[in-house]
């Protein structure tokens, strides 16, 4: 399967501002869906065989239109809370979303499909809606009946500059006192490097071996999350007391942490957390990739003061 084009969804965040960036430079040419085009930085707007489209990927028209000539998509959109409490802004951003891009791809003739799912999820015994709706995503995409080849990654958190995961905690822990109150501290990670995980996206493509796989994820090395934060503490250099909090109290926190700008906790983040995210195999040995330890990164853009980029979250 020749693959030249390819229409990116999510191109513009964390890990999609770098995965463009690096299929830039492999050749590939770039039809990168952004909500906002002025809002978007010039390393993307800049990079060569590249196209910022402004669209509305809710719009089954808009998307037939912007997957025009595309030999393959990335979906790399997804939400970690929803405004609502109910599961719809799941819904509607995770399954309703993938229900238009098969329509859209089979309009289109598209025929490869790379999808960001999440550890854990599961259509129909996911923890929380985040995990279920991911999971519904994945058996949309596995089950489609358009002769689509999919290819589905799994990862655990994913870290590197510009994270929702240490970051945050970095901003939480700036601003904490003394005491730090942390909800479902037994739940273990196992962190990978963000382009340790573009690496292997790049390596799969065009590999008709990783055609309708899902692919778990996972870094070097497992950690609790009371360990991650110590950790976090101890880069930024935050002296702090880790009060663990049993999992009634972690459930009342997750409760009123719903009602705060930004939601730093919510109540799906608490369910996502009763089942840890690590891998049973990972599978970034399939490709010859060595992960990449937390400990040789994450300083690197931790020292620097986040205060900014917390403000602008909340």
């Amino acid at each position: 399967m020749l693959i030249k084009k390819i229409a990116i969804l999510g191109g513009t965040g964390f890990v999609g501002s770098l995965l463009c960036n690096r299929l830039s430079k492999e050749g590939f040419y770039l039809k990168i869906l952004t909500r906002n085009r002025e809002y978007n930085r010039e390393d993307i707007i800049l990079l060569p065989n590249a196209e910022l489209i402004e669209a509305d990927v809710n719009n089954l028209n808009n998307l037939n239109e912007c997957l025009r000539d595309c030999d393959a998509v990335i979906n790399l959109i997804g939400i970690l809370n929803e405004k609502s409490n109910n599961g719809d802004g799941f819904k509607l951003v995770h399954v309703e979303l993938i229900k238009n891009l098969i329509k859209a791809c089979k309009k289109n003739n598209i025929r490869r499909f790379i999808q960001m799912s999440a550890l854990n999820a599961d259509a129909k015994n996911g923890m929380s809606f985040y995990l279920k709706t991911k999971g519904q995503a994945e058996k949309l995409l596995h089950t489609n009946t358009i002769g689509m080849k999919v290819t589905s990654f799994r990862p655990s958190v994913i870290f590197g500059k510009k994270d929702s995961f240490f970051n945050r905690f970095s901003n939480l822990l700036k601003i904490t006192p003394l005491f730090f109150p942390l909800a479902c501290h037994k739940t273990k990670f196992a962190p990978v490097y963000v382009l340790d995980v573009i690496e292997m996206m790049i390596n799969t493509i065009g590999d008709p071996a990783s055609y309708d796989k899902k692919f778990n994820i996972c870094g070097p090395k497992i950690y609790s999350l009371k360990e991650l934060v110590a950790y976090t503490a101890k880069t930024i250099d935050k002296k702090c007391i880790i009060i663990p909090l049993n999992n009634i109290l972690s459930f009342i926190q997750a409760k009123i942490f719903d009602f705060l700008p930004g939601k730093p906790f919510s109540t799906d983040n608490y369910l996502s957390a009763q089942i840890d995210s690590i891998c049973k195999q990972n599978d970034l040995k399939i490709y010859d990739i060595k992960p990449t330890p937390l400990e040789d990164i994450v300083p690197s853009y931790l020292v620097k003061d986040n205060y900014d980029s917390f403000y602008s979250d909340l």
